[in-house]
C-alpha cells in the first residue's frame, strides 16, 4: 500500500474512502471549511496557529477515522521539514472564526450597568405587587371576621324562628 505523500492528502483519502464531505466535516468538528481545505491542502499558514492547528488537525483525523496520533506526528513532521517550529505556526493572535462570527464587544461597564438596571426593574416590581396585596387585604376584612358575621346572622335568625326575644 503506498502512502499518500502529505497529511492533507492522508486526509483527504480518509475521508473520501468514507464517502464525507468537507461540509460534513464541518458540521460534525465545527472547523469551517475554509480551515479543512487548508489542511487538505497542507496550508498551514491559512489556520489560526497554536494550539488550533493540532486541535483542527486531531478533530479532522478523529472524524474521518484515521489515528489521530499519527495525524498529530505528520503535522510535527512536516513543520521540521519546512524549518517551523511547531508552536511558531503564525502564533500572530488571530479571531478564530470556528464557532461563531459575532464578537464579543460589550464592555463590562455596559455588563454592570445593564445588571443594575435588571435588578431595580425587578425590586421595583417586587415592591409595586407588595403595595398591591397590602391595598387587597384593607379592602377585603380578613376570613376570621366573615366567618363570625356570617355564625352571628344564622344564629340570631335561628333564635328569632325558635321565638327567643319576640
Amino acid at each position: 500500500m503506498e502512502m499518500a505523500a502529505n497529511l492533507g492528502e492522508q486526509l483527504r483519502l480518509a475521508r473520501e474512502a468514507r464517502g464525507m464531505g468537507l461540509r460534513e466535516i464541518c458540521d460534525q468538528t465545527r472547523i469551517s471549511v475554509h480551515y479543512l481545505e487548508a489542511i487538505e491542502a497542507n496550508d498551514y499558514k491559512r489556520l489560526p496557529g497554536g494550539v488550533f492547528n493540532r486541535s483542527f488537525i486531531k478533530a479532522y483525523a478523529k472524524c474521518v477515522g484515521y489515528d489521530e496520533r499519527e495525524a498529530i506526528e505528520g503535522y510535527t513532521r512536516y513543520l521540521r521539514e519546512h524549518g517551523e517550529n511547531a508552536d511558531e505556526v503564525n502564533t500572530t493572535p488571530m479571531h478564530s472564526k470556528v464557532y461563531t462570527d459575532a464578537p464579543a464587544t460589550r464592555s463590562p461597564l455596559l455588563t454592570v450597568v445593564l445588571a443594575i438596571l435588571i435588578l431595580a426593574i425587578l425590586t421595583a416590581a417586587a415592591l409595586a405587587a407588595l403595595h398591591w396585596f397590602q391595598r387587597r387585604a384593607e379592602l377585603t376584612p380578613p376570613m376570621s371576621e366573615k366567618i363570625h358575621v356570617s355564625m352571628y346572622n344564622d344564629l340570631t335568625s335561628a333564635t328569632k324562628d325558635l321565638g327567643f326575644f319576640g
